[in-house]
């Protein structure tokens, strides 16, 4: 994992696959403290509620390069491939972010790049310029 400093924008990789095919970078965080994490997915983990839960592992794991936790998390977005699939996504998300209380959106989508993935999280966090605790 590497993070590369560009200005005053620092941009985070994780050494994904599609973050060179694609030219993107799994975070970017601004010099205000805001950090926007790009769309995280876990298809290997099974189901929608494991998915969900590797793909916030993925984004945590990218704050954490930016010296933040889930409690600066401020924004989610969660997109699924079936209504079906809510109410473990859901349990997901609540058992991660119950004290948080970020604005959170979820929509249903017609699909992903790979057909095994069924959800898709991004996260958009806040806090002190240069990491640490709030």
């Amino acid at each position: 994992m590497s993070s590369e400093n560009s200005s005053a924008v620092r941009r985070i990789s994780s050494g994904g696959p599609y973050e060179d095919v694609l030219g993107y970078s799994r975070a970017v965080q601004l010099p205000n403290g805001l950090v926007l994490v790009s769309g995280c997915t876990g298809a290997d983990a099974g189901g929608p509620y494991d998915q969900t839960m590797k793909a916030f592992s993925v984004a945590f794991a990218a704050l954490e390069q930016a010296g933040l936790g889930p409690e600066h998390v401020v924004r989610t977005r969660m997109y699924l491939t079936h209504a079906r699939d809510v109410d473990e996504v859901g349990r997901a998300h609540s058992e991660l972010f119950d004290k948080v209380r970020p604005a959170s959106t979820l929509l249903i989508v017609n699909g992903f790049v790979d057909p095994s993935m069924v959800v898709e999280v991004e996260v958009e966090a806040f806090g002190p310029v240069g990491g640490g605790s709030a």
